[in-house]
């Protein structure tokens, strides 16, 4: 007995990296997984089916099930057509992995149009698209009072909850997931739906060349490697999972760390009854500067 038995997955972005760890262990653990991929290069340029294709013949090969997909999951059509093929195929559609990105670093003052809306395309509206997609399903199935209880698992990054200079697109990117998240949670909530993110850190194609990634290189002899990418998919499998309690969360995970993040939180303030004038801010409020902000920063 696997802990997805009967359950049918899209996992986008799943022909590499962590993508393809999720897609892994998610057939392992007995779901049905469909396998999205453009095969694009890590700066998104290009398209290739073959890596797709080899995660559903490994999958295949070790008696799960699983099909490819190379729909553009930033395109409306495409991402209806990725939902109508987990439905058409498995029956059903139960999780939604949101993991497909790309990376074009920049400093602000150097970052062209295309660098910019590149990459907040692909990450943003390309977890909003299948999003919407597979909310209409399930909330059609819900009317039809069919409980499928299905699971959104979407993908941010430190890089935008702790922010990192030189991805400002990514970053914004990324923070835009985890307000997506929770929203998404508040509004699918209705129809069973359960919204969760994750801050995965480890090594992929995407963070090799990013800096301060040296901590990430493998270790030498039979060390527990904490950036193995292989280290993230058991808790997206877990909240993946029919049962599980969790919703309307962001986590960071890496190595054999869950973490649960505080979304932002009034920690300080200033009051008056009326209006302030300047001056008295700039005697009441200077203070702001100085406030201490506890974020546990594992980095």
């Amino acid at each position: 007995m696997g802990a997805l038995d009967g359950r049918v997955a899209i996992i986008t972005g799943a022909g590499r990296g962590l993508g393809r760890e999720h897609a892994l262990l998610f057939a392992r653990e007995g779901a049905a997984v469909v396998v999205n991929d453009l095969g694009g290069a890590a700066d998104g340029s290009g398209s290739d089916a073959t890596p797709a294709q080899q995660v559903v013949e490994e999958i295949t090969a070790a008696g799960g099930r699983a099909v490819a997909n190379a729909d553009d999951v930033t395109d409306a059509v495409g991402a209806r057509r990725l939902v109508e093929q987990a439905i058409a195929e498995f029956g059903a559609l139960h999780v939604l992995v949101n993991n497909a990105g790309i990376l074009r670093d920049r400093t602000i003052i150097n970052m062209t149009d295309a660098e910019w809306d590149d990459v907040i395309k692909v990450h943003l509206r390309g977890h909003f698209m299948p999003l919407r997609a597979a909310a209409g399903y399930w909330r059609q199935q819900h009317k039809n009072g069919v409980d499928l209880k299905p699971a959104v698992i979407n993908t941010t990054s430190t890089s935008g909850l702790y922010n990192n200079p030189g991805q400002s697109n990514y970053g914004s990117a990324k923070a835009g997931i985890a307000t997506l998240t929770i929203i998404a949670q508040q509004e699918l909530a209705r129809y069973g739906v359960r919204a969760n993110a994750i801050a995965p850190a480890a090594r992929t194609r995407l963070t090799e060349g990013s800096p301060g990634t040296s901590s990430m290189m493998e270790p030498s002899g039979d060390a527990f490697d904490a950036m193995d990418p292989a280290n993230v998919a058991p808790f997206v499998a877990y909240l993946a999972t029919e049962d599980c309690p969790i919703k309307g969360r962001v986590f960071f995970v890496a190595g054999g760390g869950v973490h649960l993040f505080q979304p932002f939180a009034i920690v300080d303030a200033i009051s008056k009854d009326g209006r302030w004038t300047v001056e008295e801010l700039a005697k009441e409020a200077a203070r702001f500067a100085d406030v201490p902000f506890h974020l546990g920063n594992p980095f």
